[in-house]
């Protein structure tokens, strides 16, 4: 199967699983009387919004192995990524931008890739 292929499989899954919380979500209560955690039957749209974030964190990870080529680099992100959210992912950014040479335009950090491991 190829990158193509699993990418494909993995945001399909993604948009149809969002979409179907978001449908039942719906069903329970409209999303303009969520008060977040105060009470029943809140945690609904509390949890969607979990799932969103975490997809997205899922997400940006995907972007991670194509910039990281080793294996260790990439679990160690995947995990900081889970457990620091947007903080982790802020720092990335951070990090591939200061890795950039002199000169060289931000949005290189978009498809340069690591050098491989040896």
């Amino acid at each position: 199967m190829t990158n193509r292929a699993l990418l494909q499989i993995l945001f399909a899954a993604i948009l149809l699983s969002l979409l179907a919380y978001t449908v039942w979500a719906s069903n329970q209560q409209p999303v303009w009387q969520w008060q977040g955690w105060a009470r029943e039957p809140d945690r609904y749209w509390t949890i969607a919004t979990l799932i969103d974030a975490y997809y997205a964190f899922l997400t940006f990870f995907v972007w991670v192995c194509f910039k990281e080529r080793g294996l260790l680099a990439r679990i160690v992100w995947f995990v900081a990524i889970m457990a620091l959210g947007n903080m982790a992912m802020a720092s990335y950014v951070l990090w591939q931008l200061h890795k950039l040479p002199p000169g060289a335009p931000a949005s290189d950090i978009l498809t340069s890739r690591a050098e491989p491991v040896r």
